[in-house]
């Protein structure tokens, strides 16, 4: 029941994702086929299981008193023996004076066979045993013999009868189970004072037990709970009917199995009521499936397959038979034909801005790059303008002018010759420095040129891809990103060549985009300075271009948005086209790029992925 149960409320949290309305009404259906299945199955459990149950154990009371009325019936049996063994008269009183003869004539196997007992023992009314014997089938067994002295030594005959004369109980001798009756001995008319204690025990086996019960039964020594046990199982039940000894604890159980008829008839009865009710239940949802899938259903799915249709083919056609129908389907139709008029209209309106809008992000995403290039020529030039010369003009020629004397002296001289010569290496090296910075300068003027005519190449089409050195790429970068901003930036990056498909000017103008936005991460902390680190990676077919600085970062909630077309990081600055472009052209070289910071002022990582590019040597191989 409670899986059923179980099943139901699963199936019902399931209906808050459908993945379709077939799916959602399937499921409904079978949710309300289950409640209802449960909740006849609860209502007829409730009527026939009770009952059943009540009988049942109505029966097994009967079988426990049962069983214990016949081990007290087995036990009294004993019990009256011995109280009548227990009279005496005079000429029993003059045998018990010969103690010899006494023992001999009422203690005898013979004497015990006619009794029907196994056991006897006379005791003085001191507690002393004055005889015992134990009739085995060979006589007197002097092992149980022993054993039944030790029981009588622990039971306090005068504590247990009472007021009585005579008591009867069970003892457990060993692996033996005893029926014992135990009786004060004295006169017949009740006169007089008891002379001692007569005892007589007689075994019980598994096959008396089972013969006085009139079922399999067997003696358990091993099971002692003084209030019994029951242990139901599906088909049967497992009855132990406690044994009891003399201070009212068990010795032993009577331990048998009875047929659980009555609750396998009420479990019948629960299931046949069930399973009738349930397959009335069926053929009623399967009705109502049939129904929903013909009217609803299947015209859903034909106004799903035309909406394929329109998608795999772009052909804006109308819904054919649908819109016919005069009930809520066919108003979906001639909805949805209506919508089809309008988009059409509407995609010949976006096309024309499509066109427009294409050409304007595309010049704006040119200008942003090229801004970028353009940056370090600018902080070259000024830092041209603004450095002065390595030594004063003046100074050197009138070192020079006093050099060319003759009259001067010679510590003199040797002093004017080194400030020439400190002169002349510090020009050089100042002319070697301008040089370099030129050099510099014309590669970010060569990198504007490679933008501009990749733009013109590719005005129309997707991006070529081919084998790239990106660690050549991100050198090239890395060179010209130092002199962004004037800021004082610290570069490492991996010597050993890392090939991905990709192309060059693009990627190097994403690598170029992303070293400018950690350059002015960098300096928003105001430190004046800071690094970038790059790591690259080659696993499963990917190259992981990984770009970390130790600029401001960002907060983790901002990354979905970094991304969008227009976001900028920075309040001073307009636009937002890079990242939007990076993530774009990433995109279109069949790659990705994604964003990383463990919040504000904790450093950003920029992680690229492309296709790892297989040498030719290597294709060739394979």
């Amino acid at each position: 029941m409670s899986h059923f149960l179980r099943a139901a409320s699963g199936r019902i949290g399931a209906l808050r994702n459908p993945k379709s309305l077939g799916a959602k009404l399937v499921l409904i259906l079978t949710v309300v086929g289950l409640i209802g299945s449960a909740a006849i199955t609860l209502l007829l459990a409730s009527v026939i299981v009770p009952s059943f149950n009540q009988l049942e154990s109505r029966s097994v009371e009967a079988h426990v008193e049962r069983t214990r009325v016949t081990l007290r019936e087995y036990a009294s049996k004993v019990e009256s023996a011995v109280r009548d063994y227990g009279d005496w008269n005079s000429s029993y009183d003059y045998m018990a004076r010969q103690t010899a003869a006494f023992e001999e004539e009422s203690f005898s196997p013979l004497a015990m066979e006619n009794l029907g007992v196994n056991g006897m023992a006379y005791l003085a009314n001191d507690g002393r045993i004055v005889i015992a014997r134990w009739r085995g089938a060979r006589g007197d067994d002097p092992a149980m013999r022993q054993a039944l002295i030790g029981q009588i030594r622990n039971i306090d005959f005068p504590k247990m009868l009472g007021a009585r004369n005579s008591a009867s109980f069970f003892v457990r001798l060993g692996r033996v189970i005893a029926a014992v009756g135990v009786a004060q001995v004295r006169r017949s008319d009740g006169s007089g004072t008891p002379r001692g204690y007569v005892l007589m025990a007689r075994r019980i086996t598994s096959e008396q037990l089972s013969g006085l019960l009139q079922l399999n039964a067997r003696l358990d020594l091993a099971t002692l709970a003084d209030a019994g046990r029951i242990t139901p199982d599906r088909e049967k039940m497992r009855i132990a009917v406690p044994i009891l000894g003399p201070g009212g604890h068990a010795v032993a159980s009577a331990d048998f199995t009875v047929p659980r008829d009555v609750s396998v008839l009420g479990r019948r009865m629960l299931l046949l009521a069930v399973a009738g009710s349930t397959l009335l239940l069926l053929v009623v949802l399967l009705m109502l499936r049939r129904m929903i899938t013909r009217l609803v259903l299947r015209p859903l799915h034909r106004v799903e397959n035309h909406m394929q249709v329109v998608r795999s083919s772009g052909a804006l056609s109308l819904l054919p038979d649908e819109a016919a129908r005069q009930d809520e389907i066919g108003s979906l139709g001639r909805s949805f034909n209506a919508m089809l008029r309008q988009l059409k209209d509407l995609r010949e309106q976006l096309e024309v801005q499509s066109f427009a809008l294409g050409r304007s992000e595309s010049a704006v995403a040119v200008m942003h790059n090229v801004r970028n290039a353009l940056n370090p020529i600018s902080t070259i030039i000024s830092q041209g303008i603004a450095q002065p010369a390595p030594m004063d003009r003046g100074t050197l020629d009138r070192a020079v002018a006093e050099l060319a004397k003759d009259d001067i002296p010679k510590a003199r001289r040797d002093k004017l010759v080194a400030f020439v010569s400190a002169a002349i290496e510090a020009e050089a090296k100042d002319r070697d420095e301008r040089r370099r910075q030129l050099q510099v300068g014309r590669e970010a003027m060569s990198h504007v040129l490679e933008i501009i005519g990749e733009q013109q190449q590719a005005a129309n089409g997707r991006p070529e891809l081919e084998p790239c050195d990106v660690t050549e790429i991100i050198a090239r970068n890395a060179t010209i990103a130092r002199y962004s901003g004037g800021l004082s930036i610290a570069f490492s990056f991996p010597a050993r060549p890392h090939l991905a498909m990709g192309s060059r000017v693009i990627l190097s103008q994403v690598i170029g985009n992303l070293f400018a936005n950690a350059a002015e991460a960098i300096g928003a902390r105001g430190m004046g300075g800071g690094s970038i680190g790059v790591t690259i990676d080659e696993e499963k077919g990917q190259t992981i271009i990984a770009i970390r600085d130790d600029g401001e970062g960002f907060a983790i909630d901002r990354a979905p948005t970094l991304f969008q077309r227009g976001f900028s990081t920075r309040k001073h600055k307009s636009g937002g086209l890079g990242l939007h472009w990076c993530a774009n052209s990433m995109t279109a070289m069949q790659g990705s790029l994604r964003l990383e910071s463990e919040g504000q002022g904790r450093g950003a990582v920029a992680v690229l992925t492309l296709a790892t590019a297989v040498p030719e040597r290597q294709g060739l191989a394979a």
